[in-house]
């Protein structure tokens, strides 16, 4: 007789107690080793060899800001470019009415003279601010005569990665991108998981850089949109 069954047995393996305990003392020692190289991946120091072209966000704070102009005094550079968009709370206390500007201000403060330190400012964007100031410098670095080939972008500590990785969607493929990032002030980075700040930085990175990864698909290069 010919029978029609909805439902069939079926046998599944699952974990005993002992097992349990041996899965969860793995998660817990692979999220520990997560956790300690979480900063390094995050900030990486990776100069492209020869880059002539030192690229400072605008928006750093001052400690970070001096950092770059260390790395600048140390590197083969002979420009360096800031970048930013317009300085939305008190423009009239920072003296600049876009983050470029306010940078280019700093570093010429420090000793770097007027034609080494060139400001590329960003239009105003609510969202994908990296990528807006990323895609603003390539339009200065496509001027007849800039003969650049590669760059190096100096950002904050976490954010260096996902900087570097924007940077390269708005040159594409022909321009060499380098990072290099600054040690934080506010959480000693080896032990960043003992401070808020720290822990703020790392996790919320994380999430941005993969949001990034995943989900941000910039327009294609020479289009109206980009």
């Amino acid at each position: 007789m010919f029978r029609i069954s909805l439902f069939q047995r079926r046998q599944i393996w699952l974990p005993s107690a002992f097992g349990w305990l041996v899965l969860i003392a793995f998660a817990g020692a692979a999220a520990l080793l997560a956790g300690f190289r979480a900063y390094p991946f995050l900030a990486p120091n990776d100069p492209v060899p020869g880059a002539r072209l030192l690229v400072v966000e605008g928006w750093l704070a001052s400690g970070e800001f001096d950092q770059a102009v260390e790395a600048y005094r140390k590197g083969r550079y002979d420009r360096v470019v800031t970048t930013g968009g317009p300085i939305d709370r008190f423009p009239e206390l920072l003296g600049a009415s876009n983050y470029a500007d306010f940078a280019a201000r700093y570093l010429k403060s420090q000793g770097l003279s007027g034609s080494e330190v060139i400001p590329v400012p960003t239009p105003a964007s609510a969202l994908d601010r990296t990528y807006q100031s990323a895609a603003a410098l390539r339009d200065w670095a496509d001027k007849p005569g800039s003969g650049i080939v590669s760059l190096d972008v100096f950002s904050s500590g976490t954010h260096a990665r996902r900087s570097r990785a924007l940077y390269r969607m708005a040159f594409g493929p022909t321009i060499d991108i380098g990072v290099l990032a600054a040690r934080p002030t506010e959480y000693d980075p080896e032990q960043w998981w003992q401070t808020s700040a720290g822990a703020k930085a790392v996790v919320g990175e994380s999430i941005a850089l993969i949001w990034t990864t995943c989900c941000f698909h910039p327009p294609a290069l020479n289009s109206h949109d980009n």
